[in-house]
């Protein structure tokens, strides 16, 4: 009679190949987080400028909600310390777009939906790695239904529309897939 036997790898065996690959992926080009941001090792500030709404229709909590989210995200998720001004990575620009546009025309000429359309002009500087400066504009919408009254319903459409642009221009900025 024959006996199986069966070999276990040592959960310490499984430990240190695991830091092994940890260190092996992470001796590319710069720190890796487990958001996908790669920022250049010696960076270690951003600075977010307060984005003003010079959109022909200003929302007055535009600016401050959008500016505060783009604050959260790079800190949060990029794990730098935020700075006034003149950080590793400095990113400012100006929100250029808000309006709101009937789309599903109905055949009574009425529109079923609506669309709140953010645009938002975005200047990136990286200090330590220039060749990914940037300036773009980015636009991001959502419907709603054209009965709903705009005024009570904004800022709900201002946080989901905020939450696609800073992701958007995250992605942009600091994640390089």
């Amino acid at each position: 009679m024959s006996k199986t036997v069966c070999h276990r790898l040592k959960p310490t065996g499984i430990l240190s190949a695991m830091v092994i690959l940890l260190i092996f992926f992470a001796e590319g080009c710069g720190v890796y987080s487990f958001t996908g941001a790669s920022v250049p090792p010696q960076a270690k500030t951003v600075s977010v400028a307060y984005f003003p709404n010079k959109a022909p229709l200003v929302a007055p909590l535009l600016s401050p909600v959008f500016t505060d989210a783009l604050r959260d995200k790079f800190t949060r998720e990029a794990n730098l310390n935020m700075v006034e001004k003149n950080g590793d990575l400095a990113i400012y620009g100006e929100i250029i777009g808000y309006k709101t546009t009937p789309v599903a025309i109905q055949g009574n000429q009425t529109a079923a939906l609506n669309r709140l359309t953010i645009t938002v002009n975005v200047r990136f500087v990286n200090k330590y790695e220039p060749d990914k400066n940037f300036e773009q504009k980015f636009t991001e919408f959502f419907k709603y239904p054209s009965d709903a009254d705009l005024n009570s319903i904004s800022g709900s459409l201002i946080e989901t529309i905020t939450a696609l642009l800073v992701t958007d221009i995250f992605n942009k900025a600091v994640v390089n897939w």
